[in-house]
């Protein structure tokens, strides 16, 4: 006879929320950004510098972050950094630092983690998102993919996003770039995590240009790299929990 799955543990009564900003030459959005956050929610905001040539570091200093560097360049690399700094965090909060995620939206996101409807919360951006044709053209085909092979059915591959620091860690993510997100979707429904997409408004950057969207050459990158990670575990993973995790329930994605 088959044993149950064991239960989701529940956060605590009011679980510890840390807020974790990649960045890297935000130095025009970062005060901006930092100026809007919740702070009845959001207990702590942590800037990764991940290599920036202006004042980004500083800016957000002033602006009351916790800054922490990670000169490696990569995004992966810095969410990665962001995470092992929250280390008393229950929940980790992922935002872009160049202003396109409204931190007014985080309790939004929060909401079915803490009425314990999802393991991960993904942020989906609409259609009138200031995202260029390329971009939503490489999105569409991962997202067609990851629904295709995984099961994951949501509209976005935002990267406002939500979830359990145990959980996070427990996927060992490894990605270094523009594959760490694709990845956790990959891993989190490989491994039966509940996944959610919650929609949201998403605003145009402030200052500067998108390291991704901003250029065909870094939207072909980032999607080159989003489909040939989804593509490889598809290969290297049977059907089923990722063997050696636990099993947590059902992914269960919604848009």
């Amino acid at each position: 006879m088959t044993e149950p799955d064991p239960p989701t543990p529940a956060l605590p009564t009011r679980p510890r929320v840390v807020a974790v900003v990649p960045a890297l030459d935000e130095e025009a959005a970062i005060a901006r950004l930092l100026s809007e956050f919740p702070r009845d929610v959001v207990a702590e905001v942590i800037v990764v510098d991940n290599g920036s040539r202006d004042a980004t570091a500083a800016v957000a200093r002033r602006g009351g972050a916790r800054v922490v560097a990670e000169p490696r360049r990569g995004y992966g690399r810095a969410c990665l950094a962001g995470l092992r700094a929250a280390r008393d965090a229950d929940v980790v909060v992922y935002l872009d630092g160049d202003y396109s995620d409204d931190p007014a939206q985080i309790p939004r996101l929060l909401a079915p983690l803490l009425r314990g409807e999802a393991d991960l919360v993904v942020g989906t951006r609409g259609p009138g998102a200031a995202l260029p044709a390329h971009q939503r053209l490489g999105n569409a085909l991962a997202m067609g993919l990851l629904r295709l092979l995984f099961g994951v059915r949501l509209a976005d591959p935002g990267s406002f996003r939500v979830a359990r620091r145990e959980m996070l860690l427990a996927l060992g993510m490894a990605q270094p770039a523009y594959g760490w997100p694709v990845e956790m979707l990959v891993k989190a429904a490989r491994g039966g995590y509940r996944i959610r997409g919650v929609p949201v408004a998403a605003r145009p950057r402030w200052g500067g240009r998108s390291k991704v969207g901003g250029t065909l050459r870094g939207s072909l990158l980032a999607g080159g790299q989003m489909l040939a990670i989804i593509l490889r575990y598809a290969a290297s993973w049977p059907a089923g929990p990722r063997p050696g995790r636990p099993r947590r329930g059902r992914a269960t994605p919604a848009v």
